[in-house]
């Protein structure tokens, strides 16, 4: 089997990227997004003006995204911000590990010095594991912040590294 391979996502990922965050976004488990959101919605909201899109991929498929971009405005435009999906069926394979690699060398390559994630649902076991194994620290948990599709009000916890 072939390498994983990141580059910059173009508009015509959209319809696959869209095969990814469909899932997730109607499953309401993980992303403040509203579960029935249209494609187009979906896709704006994925490519903001204010982000920089990947793609992960293996043999031309695309198997996961992520996008980049500043977690705030002005004085603290310094620290990024990045949210991840990866295609049902590709989980379990190392896509989302490299794609957070990834994902730090272009923040620290894009000038930001540090990555904050401000919502991972505390659910979300496997991702939260991800992140601490990969270096970022633990913050703080916001009780109650998310309502999950299935366990209602759940708590949210905010993670943060420096570059």
């Amino acid at each position: 089997m072939s390498a994983l391979t990141i580059r910059h996502a173009t508009r015509h990922d959209d319809a696959s990227i869209w095969k990814i965050l469909k899932p997730i976004f109607r499953a309401g488990e993980t992303y403040p997004i509203d579960p029935n959101v249209t494609q187009k919605d979906a896709v704006a909201y994925w490519f903001a003006p204010s982000k920089t899109v990947f793609v992960c991929t293996q043999n031309d498929a695309i198997l996961g995204t992520y996008y980049l971009g500043p977690n705030s405005s002005g004085p603290a435009d310094h620290v990024a911000n990045c949210g991840y999906a990866t295609h049902v069926e590709a989980r379990g394979r190392g896509v989302g590990s490299a794609m957070a690699t990834h994902s730090f060398s272009a923040a620290k390559s894009a000038g930001y010095h540090a990555l904050q994630f401000n919502l991972v649902v505390a659910s979300n076991a496997g991702a939260f594991r991800l992140w601490k194994q990969l270096g970022m620290q633990h913050i703080g948990t916001i009780s109650g912040a998310f309502r999950h599709s299935k366990l209602g009000l759940t708590d949210a916890h905010i993670l943060y590294r420096l570059l």
